[in-house]
């Protein structure tokens, strides 16, 4: 039962890594979703591959845990190699014997509990292993967009700024400005030049780190639509019940493998009997004769009570990260879910209404700059507010998406594991 256990939970903890092999690559210029990015990521993930593989050594142990000890074959001679009339082998005698160690105390109960525990708790940290990976592939996805993003508003800003040049030469040469506004018009395109090959680099880099993480090179865009989407209405926090999380259930899981301990440490202090039977052969009569021994080791300097305070101390120690572990998952829930929403209320303001009277203010300023109605200092500082108001836009809508996927990990739900 455990077995099958075990191997569903395998799959389940793998299904992203077994899609994402089947899939064929990404074809270039089509836009890389965040989704195809975690199936990409779980098929190259070193992490996922340790995680199942340390669930097949669990399910190992287990199957070695079940195993009762091997019998022994024990042949002696004796009369052998003496002097008088035990010289050479001529009245030797010979026993043959087949020794069984009976395990007393529940021993192999208590050690296939102890391995059920690990083969759980490796189940438990399976799952962790895969949201870990969503978090950080949805993180470096994030920073990829928000990188995009920012260079194309850098161009934008570029090209704007090479019309301002443009503009303020016309206005030079008719006569209605004075040449200082061709000069700061061009410090300012110079900067904005500057600034779109940063936003270019760092672009590059984004793009770098997300191809390392999902094992392919990303060709194509990446999903803007996603980036930009955030919730229409946050309203009142609603509390997140912190039970059945990956965080509680692996604290579960510490605290059961040391019980199990617990458990095994007090089996093996009960001793174990050997049981041995063979047969002796005579050399006198040349007769056979049965031999039967029983063998039960005596506890004098090793009774076992060291070990089991040791089990007993780290089972303690168990139950009280458990406690703490719960009270700092909800703690971090509360944490997390109070910033995603901020995060979404910032994202959602200055992305929407702020980012459209900038740009409207920036509008109205080019338009009159090139009409003579505003000056030039009106004109880089409505293109000063708007860059300014793009780049909160970006941090917000990416700190929004960070602070979701914190959230989402924090309330992932353990796998269900089932007793035996």
């Amino acid at each position: 039962m455990h077995r099958l256990i075990a191997a569903l939970l395998v799959a389940s903890s793998c299904a992203g890594m077994a899609q994402a092999q089947t899939a064929p690559p990404a074809e270039a210029g089509s836009s890389l979703t965040l989704e195809r990015a975690l199936a990409l990521a779980g098929a190259a993930s070193p992490s996922l591959d340790a995680a199942a593989a340390d669930l097949r050594a669990a399910e190992a142990g287990r199957q070695v845990a079940a195993l009762r000890p091997n019998p022994s074959l024990t042949v002696d001679a004796e009369n052998v190699a003496g002097s008088g009339p035990y010289r050479g082998v001529d009245s030797l005698e010979t026993t043959t014997s087949l020794a069984l160690p009976i395990e007393l105390g529940g021993k192999r109960a208590a050690r296939i509990a102890v391995a059920d525990a690990r083969s759980d708790r490796a189940a438990i940290q399976a799952a962790i292993a895969q949201v870990d990976l969503g978090l950080a592939v949805t993180r470096v996805y994030a920073e990829a967009a928000a990188a995009e993003r920012r260079l194309g508003t850098a161009r934008d800003q570029a090209r704007i700024a090479a019309d301002a040049l443009r503009a303020a030469q016309v206005r030079v040469q008719a006569g209605r400005a004075s040449p200082i506004e061709v000069q700061r018009a061009n410090v300012a395109r110079l900067n904005a030049d500057a600034a779109m090959e940063r936003a270019g680099r760092l672009a590059d880099v984004a793009r770098f780190t997300l191809s390392r993480l999902i094992g392919q090179a990303v060709a194509g865009p990446l999903d803007a639509g996603w980036f930009t989407r955030t919730p229409i209405s946050y309203g009142p926090l609603v509390p997140i019940d912190s039970a059945g999380t990956l965080a509680l259930a692996a604290a579960q899981a510490d605290l059961s493998m040391a019980d199990a301990g617990v458990r095994l440490a007090r089996a093996q202090r009960v001793p174990d009997l050997t049981v041995s039977a063979g047969a002796r052969r005579l050399e006198a009569t040349n007769d056979m004769a049965a031999v039967f021994s029983l063998s039960i080791p005596i506890p004098l300097f090793n009774n076992g009570a060291a070990a089991l305070s040791q089990a007993d101390a780290e089972r303690q120690r168990a139950g009280a990260l458990q406690r703490m572990t719960a009270l700092e998952v909800e703690q971090a829930i509360a944490r997390a879910q109070a910033d995603a929403a901020n995060a979404a209320v910032t994202a959602s303001t200055a992305s929407g209404p702020a980012l459209q009277a900038a740009e409207e203010a920036a509008r109205i300023a080019r338009i009159g700059y090139r009409e003579g109605k505003f000056g030039q200092l009106d004109l880089l500082d409505a293109e000063r507010t708007l860059a300014q108001t793009q780049d909160a836009a970006i941090d917000a809508l990416l700190a929004y998406h960070i602070a979701q996927a914190q959230l989402d990990r924090l309330t992932a739900r353990a796998p269900a594991i089932q007793d035996n």
